[in-house]
């Protein structure tokens, strides 16, 4: 029997995700990709990436905080949940000229997509006017956007498609089996909703997760599984390495180790090989190194600026040089892979 592509309506609960998944990446299957002596799965992973991107180029993307702290959930990897003490004040949504200059300040050091982040458990329809009136603005520059605002509700997705939204990102964070390890505010069936929510209002996917919160090889190719058997996969694929903040409940988390971390890249582009695969947070820990060795495994856009949501992130300079020393582009124009991601 022929494998049948996964649509969110297929979806109802993560068992029946594990199980349709099973039809085309099975885990089994991802872990053997993750089993792979190193450079074999890099080679693999570098051909894959070059039949679908030029593989000397790397998209820049800026991500800015724009209402931080205060946020009801409980993500244990996160500083911005309100009943943590980590530092972090609570602080209202920004102006919006506030944002759009920081839009032109990334565009003007060579970032193409602006991606907007606010800790909320879900917005209030009153909190979208002032995000519309940010994603117009962001547009006028010429420049992709990008929000993450946490769960929608009904007709959410719909405004901020009309408001002229590119991506929205929502998360999966971990595997199913491993997920209320990390958050119990919400379920896994939550995330799909809003994921089925904006593809159905024709707004493009930026959906990733974290490794490094002590989950297991198999849970992260786990998550893989999750990732690549939607129908369509996702257009972009944030894959974060834990920052781990003092005060949260994963601090302290054995760290995950860094070829391991390069494995989950090449997987990742294995795949879902039109999609972008993106160095997310964490990044500033990896060294260059890393960083290379992650663009061979098949990342191909990274978060750009010295500051994440609340995390620390490399300056523009030393990604600068880095891209440099590697002889890799910056993707100026929004072009698309070769080939559309549903297929």
């Amino acid at each position: 029997m022929s494998a049948q592509p996964i649509s969110f309506q297929q979806v109802p609960t993560p068992a029946k995700l594990r199980e349709i998944a099973a039809q085309r990446w099975p885990v089994d299957k991802i872990v053997e990709l993750f089993n792979l002596p190193f450079s074999d799965l890099l080679f693999r992973a570098q051909q894959v990436h070059r039949e679908n991107f030029d593989p000397q180029e790397v998209e820049l993307a800026t991500l800015m905080s724009i209402k931080t702290g205060g946020c009801p959930e409980d993500c244990g990897y996160c500083p911005q949940a309100a009943r943590y003490d980590t530092g972090v004040k609570a602080q209202k949504i920004l102006e919006l000229e506030t944002v759009l200059d920081a839009a032109r300040k990334a565009k003007e050091h060579g970032a193409t997509r602006f991606c907007m982040g606010a800790a909320w458990r879900e917005p209030k329809d009153r909190d979208l006017d002032h995000v519309e009136a940010m994603v117009r603005g962001v547009k006028d520059l010429g420049m992709e956007a990008c929000v993450t605002l946490g769960m929608l509700g009904e007709g959410q997705a719909e405004r901020l498609k009309a408001a002229g939204l590119d991506y929205y990102n929502h998360n999966l964070d971990t595997a199913p089996e491993f997920y209320n390890n990390v958050i119990t505010t919400r379920d896994y069936q939550n995330r799909l909703d809003t994921l089925e929510r904006v593809r159905n209002a024709g707004i493009k996917v930026c959906c990733g997760g974290i490794v490094g919160m002590g989950e297991s090889r198999r849970q992260r190719a786990g998550l893989i599984a999750q990732l690549a058997n939607m129908d369509p996969y996702p257009e972009s694929v944030p894959v974060n390495n834990l920052v781990q903040v003092e005060g949260t409940p994963l601090h302290g988390t054995e760290k995950i180790d860094p070829l391991e971390f390069v494995r989950t890249i090449a997987v990742a582009r294995i795949t879902m090989p039109k999609a972008r695969v993106r160095l997310s947070a964490g990044r500033r820990e990896m060294g260059e190194a890393v960083q290379a060795m992650c663009f061979v495994a098949g990342a191909n856009s990274i978060f750009y600026g010295d500051k994440l949501l609340t995390t620390g992130n490399p300056d523009v300079e030393a990604d600068q040089l880095l891209l440099e020393k590697l002889g890799m582009r910056v993707k100026h124009t929004q072009h698309e892979p070769k080939c559309d991601v549903t297929q």
